[in-house]
Formats: C-alpha cells, structure tokens, sequence
C-alpha cells in the first residue's frame, strides 16, 4: 500500500518543504466542559500553504479544535498562534481583524435559511468590508461563480438548494473576505462520491489558485487520499501524529492501522493509484497477488 500513497501525486516533498513556516500554532491545549477533558496538552502545526487534514475517531474534538483556533472557543489553558499572534492574549479589535483573514464553511453550511445565496456571501461584505449593498451583491456573484455555482444559484434560499449546493453555497460565503486559510469542517458529508469528488477538486483548485492554507475536519479517506498533503490524528486527548500520509499510515497505533489499513483505506489508496497511473498510462500493479515463484 505505501507504493500506492507516494504515488498520489500531491505536493512534493521538497515542495512541502519550501512552505514549511508555521502559520498556525497551537501549544499545550486544553479543552475543557465542565469536568469532561476533550483535550490535554494538544500541540499542533499548520504549514502555509498546505492542506491539512484532521482525523481522528468520534469524540476526539476535532471540531472544538477548529472552533478553538477560529476563536469560538476559548482554551481553559495554552496558546494559539495564528500569523505570529496570540490570539488569546489579543486585544478584541486586533483579533478581530486577524479573524477576517479566516474563511470558515460549518457543518452542514450554517447559512442563514431567511436570506438567499447572495444574501449570505454578501454580509460578511457588508458587516466587517463597509460595502454598501449593491456593491456587496456584485461581489457576492463573483464569489458563487468562484465556488462553482450557476448564476441563478444566487437568488435562490438555502432550502430550494441539494446539499451539494449548499456546501458551495457556503463556500462562497466563506471565501467572501479573501481569506489567508480556509476552515473546512466535514465538507464532503453527505455528498455523493461524484460531488464529493468534484469539491475536493475545486478546494485543491482554489488553494493552488489563491495561495490559501486549507485546514479540514474530516472523516473522508477519499479527499485524505486525494488532496491532503499531510494528516493530524488527535486522539487520547492530543495529536498523536502530525505527517505525510505515508509517515502516519505506517504510525504504530492501533487506531491509525483500523483507519488507514482497514477496507475502506484500502479502496481509497487503490482508487488513487488506479487514477494516477492511468493518467501516467502506467500500468497498475495488482498488490493483493502472491508473486509468481517462477518469475523470482
């Protein structure tokens, strides 16, 4: 299986290198609701310019990890570092202004089911850009163009939309500020594979195309497999690894091997390496075949 994740075809090793600065920082987290510890002394680092996917099991907190660095949460202990600054011990206008530079799509888009699409990606242009409504309207088109939606898309309401649509939907919305990092929480959920498959292509594509840093929750080995250039698996309370997806699929964690090694890690890494090679036209190397004792 190894042979398959190297030949996903993300970015290089020494590509990963050359954007190695940190821009986010997370040191000795504590997340804590009432007496349940979700987690203890969580370290972690976000590369500029990548795509990070988080992973983990049920409960682990991987969205109270993403709401803790987007500032909706507040640690009971530790620091969080975004673009060199401390969040936490910022002054409320100076984080404010930092936060602007986030884009964050919620769970199930978390549009606002009163306005319509344009509505939506317009008033965060209108609430924190000072545009006026006009303006913020014909921006607003621009930015669902940008997520892939067809023009009439925008004067529609969140319940006349598929749940692919919704998810560009807010996409849009959250790309209204042009944001330095794209926050994901579980994008492709409940999308079918073609429309999961079709928006882990546009994330890739508005990365490349914006210089964005990509931080997504996620459950999907598919989008794992297909753009994410490394893997942070939290569990018993902290980030047990933070790599390549070669280095943490061969991790020595018995949850990592279930995910990564079990039947659906399985498909997904064939079905990379099949698209890779037929893109190379090199033929695919059947890994579940004995080799023959005849030819070795």
């Amino acid at each position: 299986m190894t042979g398959g994740m190297v030949a996903r075809g993300l970015l290089s090793a020494e590509k990963v290198e050359a954007h190695a600065e940190n821009i986010i920082e997370v040191r000795a987290v504590r997340n804590q609701f009432g007496s349940q510890v979700v987690h203890e002394a969580l370290d972690l680092d976000v590369r500029r310019g990548e795509i990070l996917s988080v992973v983990g099991g049920s409960g682990t907190g991987k969205s109270v990890l993403l709401r803790t660095i987007v500032g909706l949460n507040r640690p009971a202990r530790g620091a969080v570092s975004v673009f060199g600054e401390d969040l936490l011990s910022l002054p409320a206008a100076q984080r404010s202004r930092v936060e602007r530079r986030f884009g964050v799509l919620f769970q199930k888009g978390a549009l606002f089911s009163s306005l319509t699409v344009i509505e939506n990606v317009a008033l965060p242009l209108i609430e924190h850009a000072g545009l006026g409504a006009g303006d913020a309207a014909r921006l607003a088109r621009l930015k669902i163009a940008l997520a892939g939606l067809p023009a009439n898309a925008g004067d529609k309401y969140p319940s006349d939309l598929s749940g692919g649509m919704v998810k560009r939907a807010a996409l849009a919305r959250a790309l209204a500020l042009d944001p330095d990092i794209l926050f994901l929480d579980e994008p492709t959920a409940g999308l079918d594979p073609i429309g999961a498959a079709a928006f882990d292509q546009l994330i890739l594509t508005l990365r490349d195309a914006l210089g964005l840093t990509v931080f997504i929750v996620t459950h999907d080995l598919d989008t794992i497999y297909t753009i994410t250039d490394r893997v942070a698996v939290i569990g018993q309370k902290r980030v047990l690894i933070n790599d390549t997806l070669d280095a943490v699929a061969a991790a020595d964690d018995e949850w990592i091997r279930d995910y990564f090694h079990g039947p659906r890690g399985r498909a997904a890494a064939a079905a990379t390496l099949a698209v890779h090679a037929a893109a190379s036209s090199k033929p695919i190397p059947n890994q579940n075949t004995e080799p023959n004792p005849e030819q070795t």
